[in-house]
Formats: C-alpha cells, sequence, structure tokens
C-alpha cells in the first residue's frame, strides 16, 4: 500500500494495488473508491483531507496497525 498526499488539490490517496481502475463510487463525504477489474478496491480518496483534519500541513504522520484488537 502506497500513502499520497497533493497539496494542491488537497486529496489524501490509499493506493491499495497497482492495478488501474475502471470504476469509481464517490461515497457520501468526499470520499472515492476505485475498482479494478476484478471488482476489488485499487485506491481510496479522501478530498479536502486538511479540511478533515487526516492531514495537517507541514507535518505528515502514518501509523501502520496490524493484528486483532480485544
Amino acid at each position: 500500500m502506497r500513502i499520497r498526499y497533493d497539496q494542491e488539490s488537497d486529496v489524501l490517496r490509499l493506493l491499495l494495488r497497482d492495478d488501474p481502475p475502471v470504476d469509481a463510487i464517490e461515497e457520501p463525504g468526499g470520499v472515492i473508491v476505485s475498482y479494478g477489474a476484478d471488482g476489488e478496491p485499487v485506491s481510496v480518496e479522501f478530498l479536502a483531507a486538511s479540511a478533515r483534519r487526516l492531514i495537517r500541513h507541514g507535518e505528515v504522520s502514518v501509523t501502520l496497525e496490524s493484528g486483532t484488537r480485544p
């Protein structure tokens, strides 16, 4: 998985797979999920990322967790 942030457009993108998207659905609230030919998600985009406080200009912090929670 790769994470990209475009400061100019204020879009945070999670790239889940390298497959090209063939379809996309915009969910309420400015979240776009793109799907590959097999129907599985390939990316998730968050529009207005800084307004949602998903990212702060000049500060990037990513925490990757694995395992199960109690």
